[in-house]
């Protein structure tokens, strides 16, 4: 019953967030300078043209009267035309994002794989040669663009070696560096978090009263300190996965690959309205949709949260 009201609690603030992120995305592109409609039919067009256009758009009716019907919209998914295709956004968005989606998997597979068993590693054996190189990959992800490991990794695997594609779309082989590129900076943050959320577990009082026990060193270290541990690190893991979905802009130009980055840039650049209002309303919901999933991973883990 309490994980019952838990869960009940944490989707209601998951459809409050929703609303406040589309109520100020719609006030917002409204305040941008600039008529879309103007913008859309081009210098040469007559005041009847812009009207034609701004009555399309429905952007000619009250803006109350649009506040509610792009709720009632956002409601069913759906977020409009495209103001220079003129396709269903939400087709343009959902074409697009399963691209974005697979290259963030990836991304953030690779984070952890890597920096999860380092992290463990480095806290189990701190001061060793284990944890200074831990803490070196750890500043090197931190200090290094995601766009400029891209590159090189291109130059070096794709240019020198031929061992993957330079650009373009396709199977797996396609997603391995960027994926790299952009797990790396993950993975560092993962790492840092891990190892000081592990070193924080093993100097606590239960870790002493376990030795007290006599419970073997492995037990207590990777089955009682690491469960704990793991906690903060897969909060932080669901976020810099949201952060993937809708920060791959860069990497998805860097790659050639055709996912929500590009899509989004490309309607910032024509002054799409429509798409970027909607784009910014879909990332926000899987951004809360992710927070969500982890709050129910979080409470399985840790029932005390619920509790409280």
């Amino acid at each position: 019953m309490k994980l019952f009201i838990f869960l009940v609690k944490r989707f209601l603030r998951l459809i409050i967030t929703i609303f406040l992120v589309s109520t100020i995305i719609f006030f917002v592109i409204r305040v941008i300078p600039g008529d879309p409609a103007a913008v859309i039919a081009g210098i040469d067009a007559t005041d009847e043209d812009i009207e034609a256009i701004r009555a399309k758009l429905g952007i000619d009716k009250p803006l109350a009267l649009q506040y509610t019907e792009w709720l009632q919209r956002v409601a069913i998914f759906d977020f409009g035309k495209s103001m220079i295709t003129d396709q269903p956004v939400t087709k343009l968005i959902m074409k697009r994002f399963p691209v974005t989606l697979t290259l963030a998997f990836f991304g953030i597979l690779f984070g952890v794989i890597i920096a999860i068993p380092l992290g463990v590693i480095s806290a189990v054996k701190r001061w060793s040669l284990w944890d200074y190189l831990g803490m070196a990959m750890s500043q090197l992800g931190m200090a290094i663009p995601s766009f400029w490991l891209g590159i090189i990794l291109l130059l070096i695997f794709a240019v020198q070696f031929h061992l993957f594609p330079l650009f373009g779309f396709g199977g797996i082989k396609y997603y391995i560096l960027p994926s790299l590129s952009l797990g790396f900076a993950r993975a560092a943050v993962i790492l840092r978090l891990t190892r000081a959320s592990m070193v924080e577990e093993l100097s606590k009082e239960y870790i002493v009263t376990a030795k007290a026990k006599g419970l073997t060193e492995r037990m207590i270290k990777y089955k009682h300190a690491l469960k704990n541990a793991l906690l903060p690190v897969i909060t932080v893991t669901g976020i810099q996965f949201g952060y993937m979905l809708g920060g791959a802009i860069i990497i998805e130009q860097v790659f050639s690959l055709p996912g929500l980055g590009r899509l989004f840039l490309t309607g910032i650049y024509q002054r799409d309205f429509t798409l970027i209002q909607g784009g910014v309303v879909f990332v926000a919901i899987i951004f809360s949709l992710i927070n969500f999933a982890v709050d129910v991973m979080y409470s399985l883990l840790n029932p005390k949260i619920r509790i409280q």
